[in-house]
């Protein structure tokens, strides 16, 4: 199974709200976006937030710039269902991200709760660092969630790469850290997952 047809089974089989990632609202993410003082208008991509209450969350909050990236047509369809009239609000793409082109320096800040830590080949975590890098602008943001070293070591059938903050933000050597913090998700079933998220800003 490809990996963009494992995604496509997850969320024909699944809803948005019983996927083991799910959160009413992304608070650490909000958080660390509304550290940025970002203007308005500011380029704002979401990473594999196909079926993420980000983008309901980041229009709510003013932003008219707002992109949506995933692999999964079908996590796509559901957050427009979902946005109702306001997804005419947020530019959807479909792609994957270690393959899709984007503009070069186009965003101010770039989003990804999730989708990193599935990369478990150097060259697959490389072009996914290199393609962060080449689209967000220089002296912009780039914030990062994945599984921690406490945190499960597969997820949704498939392994992950875990991190502390020191080893993410080694990953991004164009990058400064401004912040990091810790999370324990509770998923809809009921356990526990430990997170790490890091706030960077791209220096150069």
């Amino acid at each position: 199974m490809t990996d963009k047809s494992h995604w496509e089974n997850i969320y024909t089989n699944k809803s948005a709200q019983d996927v083991s990632w799910y959160r009413e609202h992304l608070n650490i993410s909000l958080d660390f976006i509304q550290k940025c003082r970002l203007s308005p208008d500011a380029g704002i991509i979401d990473i594999g937030g196909g079926a993420s209450t980000l983008a309901d969350d980041l229009c709510e909050l003013g932003y008219v710039n707002v992109s949506v990236l995933d692999i999964s047509k079908r996590s796509l369809e559901k957050a427009k269902q979902r946005l109702g009239a306001r997804a005419d609000r947020v530019q959807w793409m479909e792609g994957d991200i270690t393959r899709v082109q984007l503009p070069f320096e186009h965003y101010d800040l770039w989003h990804d709760r999730a989708v990193f830590h599935f990369l478990t080949d150097s060259s697959a975590q490389k072009a996914y660092v290199e393609a962060a890098t080449r689209a967000v602008k220089s002296g912009g943001f780039i914030i990062i969630a994945t599984f921690s070293p406490e945190g499960p070591a597969k997820c949704s059938g498939l392994p992950v790469q875990r991190y502390d903050a020191a080893t993410l933000v080694r990953q991004f050597s164009e990058c400064v850290l401004m912040d990091s913090q810790m999370e324990i998700h509770q998923t809809p079933s009921g356990t526990s997952q430990s997170f790490t998220y890091v706030r960077l800003k791209k220096t150069r």
